[in-house]
């Protein structure tokens, strides 16, 4: 049996890796996953399509019988990955093996409604690698919130700093063009350029400073509608 895909996949379908020598196996399970209202895409590998183990976007795997007993060297290279893994085993021996290499691993006996065990247990490890996998998400942009705010109140806190430090440029500059005749033409255009950008620095800081008050005047006021009032409060504010 070579790797194929059983259906198309969307970017965001989670994906289950079925390796089995066996194509019953691989179809049976299938075939019965098409009555469930949450169908994943399939992924059907034999053991020499395999190769050891490869990483791919699997989010669950189903491993079968007819690779040895239990297929030790395929399930070692699964659950390297940390995903999920249900081993379907032929007998008890096999069963007990398996569960004592590797403890993790969910092992699941061939008898009467398997392949309805089979879709249950999957079904629900695939629901848990996806909450895993969101949970994961969203801290992750929570971080980067977090990082965000630093930066933010750091430079609430460096404004008034700032400001101070662009007064002085400003003084300094103004004070230098205002002296004709001292200063050749090339420093005047240097001084002025420096005097201009210093201008719209302080520019930049004021926006700031008014988004900030904007923004505390909106959490203080949350059912205010937004208005000239409530951009007249957020300037007295900044002042």
């Amino acid at each position: 049996m070579c790797a194929q895909s059983v259906r198309e996949r969307a970017v965001d379908q989670p994906q289950v890796m079925i390796v089995a020598e066996d194509a019953e196996f691989a179809r049976g399970i299938v075939a019965r996953w098409q009555s469930e209202r949450t169908i994943p895409a399939f992924t059907l590998m034999s053991s020499g399509v395999w190769q050891g183990g490869r990483a791919g976007n699997w989010k669950v795997a189903l491993v079968g019988s007819g690779l040895g007993e239990p297929p030790l060297a395929v399930l070692k290279a699964l659950e390297a990955h940390g995903r999920p893994v249900i081993y379907v085993a032929d007998d008890a021996a096999a069963a007990q093996a398996a569960r004592e290499s590797f403890p993790r691993l969910l092992v699941v006996r061939r008898h009467e409604g398997w392949v309805d065990a089979i879709v249950v247990l999957a079904s629900e490890a695939l629901r848990h690698a996806e909450a895993v996998e969101r949970a994961h998400k969203a801290e992750q942009a929570a971080a980067q919130l977090h990082h965000q705010a630093t930066l933010g109140r750091y430079m609430l806190e460096m404004r008034h700093s700032l400001n101070n430090a662009l007064t002085s440029v400003l003084g300094n500059s103004e004070l230098l063009l205002l002296e004709p005749g001292t200063l050749s033409a090339g420093v005047r255009d240097q001084v002025d350029t420096i005097r201009n950008m210093a201008l719209r620095m302080h520019e930049i800081i004021q926006r700031f400073s008014s988004l900030d008050a904007e923004m505390r005047f909106a959490d203080n006021h949350p059912a205010a509608e937004p208005g000239k009032d409530g951009r007249a409060v957020a300037a007295r504010a900044a002042d």
